[in-house]
């Protein structure tokens, strides 16, 4: 009697421990939405789903095929040719992004796809393409993905929503110091500007504003380091998961 109890308990850790959820982040830009989904999902041992890295992917698609956003509307079907994944790399302590089965991390960080993506982003034919390819992802569960709208319409049913936000001034010294990381040369005033400019893109994209969802929890990162970040949303991840059985 007391082995099968025993056997009973084992059971019911292994099941909460491979019991597997999705994480929906949310919130306007430069509040450390990837930096936590990345560690969350390193931490749980999930796929981190980079919706931004999507839409650079897209737009290094169209440029290498030539592509221009006229032809694109007429031809959506042109976005069946594309294949985006994801790989975590032990090596490298990182997500690498795969286009069509080729890594292409650093190509997608080039000021050709950085100044053409904005673009991209805005056509109504690619954002239904990317909430496609986002849910079929999220369809195995174990997916932790970042963006602006994944908690209300990409994965309304995540069982956990996550919805970051931090002080604007806040935001952009975390942007300013990133950006002096890389050596690129560019003032604090454009930072705050570029900020600026952003949040209103969020409350104003085509009726596709930064809305919080009902039942996501909201993170404050003004006054918190990413290791206290990672460690709040992580004790919510494990609450969530815990109760799923």
């Amino acid at each position: 009697m007391l082995f099968s109890l025993f056997e009973y308990h084992c059971q019911q850790i292994f099941i909460v421990l491979n019991t597997k959820i999705n994480i929906a982040i949310d919130g306007n830009s430069s509040c450390g939405k990837g930096t936590l989904a990345k560690n969350l999902a390193k931490s749980l041992g999930y796929l981190f789903v980079d919706s931004g890295a999507m839409y650079r992917a897209v737009s290094l698609y169209l440029i290498r095929q030539n592509i221009d956003l006229n032809h694109l509307n007429k031809n959506p079907q042109r976005l069946q040719e594309i294949d985006i994944s994801f790989h975590y790399s032990l090596n490298n302590d990182f997500f690498e992004t795969y286009l069509n089965g080729e890594r292409v991390d650093s190509e997608l960080q080039t000021s050709r796809v950085a100044n053409f993506v904005g673009q991209v982003s805005q056509l109504s034919v690619v954002r239904d393409f990317i909430k496609l390819q986002q849910q079929k992802l999220a369809l195995q569960k174990g997916v932790v993905m970042d963006g602006r709208d994944i908690g209300t319409k990409v994965i309304p049913d995540a069982e956990l929503k996550i919805f970051m936000t931090a002080d604007p001034l806040i935001r952009a010294k975390r942007r300013f110091n990133e950006i002096l990381e890389k050596q690129i040369q560019i003032s604090f005033d454009e930072v705050v500007e570029h900020i600026k400019r952003q949040d209103e893109i969020d409350n104003s994209l085509n009726g596709s504003a930064l809305i919080k969802a009902d039942d996501a929890i909201i993170l404050d990162s003004t006054n918190m380091s990413k290791a206290e970040q990672t460690r709040v949303a992580l004790s919510w991840a494990k609450g969530v998961i815990a109760v799923q059985y």
